[in-house]
């Protein structure tokens, strides 16, 4: 019954953890979206009407104001070899609609046309690869901007990372590092088993590797290439691109294996908020809230990098095998449907190119890689240069009695319950 109950109980959290990942995607894509609205330019189909019969029907919008050729242009194409090309003729308007979209005449007006490629109109090739009857992709417009060095994910991006690292240091500066209060005992109880520590590190280790090569590849062009030259960084940038593509897959198995060992230890619990509430004892010294095998603060970190892990990841894999899994404009479907369109204020793209697909992708992909790493982060100092005795966890698996006790209070009466308590010596092993 126990183990029945246990599978039920990670049968649930499985559930609630892919409804966790769809509502932060929602959210996440709704910001995007809006912030890519504001930038693109107006709609391609806005009063363009391209091949109709109508010869009043073309009217022509654009950023700047109407567009319409001379009052004597010619644009029509001769009908047949050998006859006159007729002259398009603009409607005359009164002086007091001269701010208002003019009409113009004639079917082929290259006004007309050009102004529907410009902005994406979709035509037809007699070639297999419809993507080529699209001559200007307009959202890669949006795209390039979101990514450049003046666009949100370069710079907000960047205020990001350098944020956490300032209040790190603020945090250490006032403070520092905080110490085993009571001393180290001397008395080892293992923390974490072997298999626990491999998958830890097997994510840790491609995590970093990603990252470094991510930000190689938003910031390297424009920090580090003027320092290094083009020819060394092109170096580094084609080595970056093959470790980032095939590291990739150690990091969803590191993220798997994590999961499965770890998530019975990650459900919340009434405990957490009493460690929340204490600030979990980092800003007062003398203050150590219970706290079982991982406390509040690890759960957070846990379930942030499975959400964003997974999220990355499945971006990560639509990149790796382009124009072959779209997922957005089905999400997106999905989302409208659910109503998030009338809480954003406006519809989610559903009708999307396969290459608007991966650039939505590669925006996502972005966007979650750098939010991991700022929690991240800020994960690595806590466990290393923050905590004494922080990193023996991970390093050997053995950490010090009195530091377990300060900190994970309650999980350790767990251990030395289960092994015959502490006065026996069968949970605790004297340090050599």
């Amino acid at each position: 019954m126990r183990a029945k109950r246990r599978g039920t109980i990670v049968g649930a959290s499985a559930l609630a953890l892919a409804l966790a990942i769809f509502i932060f995607t929602a959210l996440q894509m709704s910001v995007l979206i809006g912030e890519a609205g504001a930038q693109s330019s107006a709609d391609p189909q806005a009063g363009v009407n391209v091949g109709t019969t109508d010869p009043g029907a073309g009217v022509i919008r654009s950023a700047g104001g109407s567009v319409r050729p001379p009052a004597n242009a010619e644009t029509n194409a001769p009908m047949e070899p050998g006859v006159a090309r007729e002259l398009d003729l603009v409607d005359q308007m009164d002086p007091a609609k001269a701010q208002t979209p003019l009409v113009v005449l004639g079917p082929n007006s290259d006004a007309s046309i050009w102004s529907a490629v410009r902005h994406g109109v979709q035509g037809q090739v007699s070639i297999p690869d419809a993507k080529a009857g699209q001559l200007v992709q307009s959202f890669g417009t949006t795209w390039e901007w979101l990514r450049s060095e003046k666009g949100p994910l370069f710079v907000w991006g960047g205020y990001a990372l350098g944020a956490v690292l300032v209040l790190l240091v603020l945090f250490y500066l006032l403070r520092g590092r905080i110490r085993i209060e009571h001393g180290r005992s001397g008395q080892l109880i293992e923390r974490f088993k072997p298999i626990e520590r491999f998958g830890h590190w097997l994510l840790a280790g491609s995590f970093i590797l990603l990252a470094l090569t991510g930000l190689n590849l938003l910031y390297g062009k424009e920090l580090l290439m003027p320092l290094i030259g083009k020819e060394a960084f092109a170096t580094i940038a084609l080595g970056g691109k093959f470790v980032h593509n095939n590291v990739a897959w150690p990091f969803m198995l590191g993220l798997v294996l994590v999961f499965v060992m770890w998530v019975w230890h990650n459900i919340p619990s009434y405990i957490d908020l009493i460690w929340l509430a204490k600030g979990g004892g980092l800003f007062s010294k003398g203050v150590h809230p219970p706290s079982r095998k991982f406390n509040a603060g690890q759960k957070l970190i846990f379930w942030s990098t499975i959400l964003l892990g997974v999220s990355v990841s499945a971006s990560g894999i639509s990149l790796l095998f382009p124009y072959e899994i779209p997922m957005f404009a089905k999400t997106f479907v999905i989302l409208n449907g659910l109503g998030v369109d009338a809480l954003i204020g406006f519809v989610l793209p559903t009708d999307l190119s396969m290459l608007e697909e991966m650039q939505y992708a590669q925006v996502w992909h972005t966007i979650v890689a750098l939010a991991m790493i700022v929690i991240i982060v800020a994960h690595i100092y806590i466990g290393s240069l923050g905590m004494e005795g922080a990193f023996d966890a991970m390093g050997s698996g053995m950490v010090d009695r009195n530091w377990a006790i300060e900190h994970h209070g309650l999980w350790v009466e767990e251990v030395e319950g289960r092994k015959g308590g502490h006065g026996r010596g069968t949970a605790a092993t004297p340090a050599e």
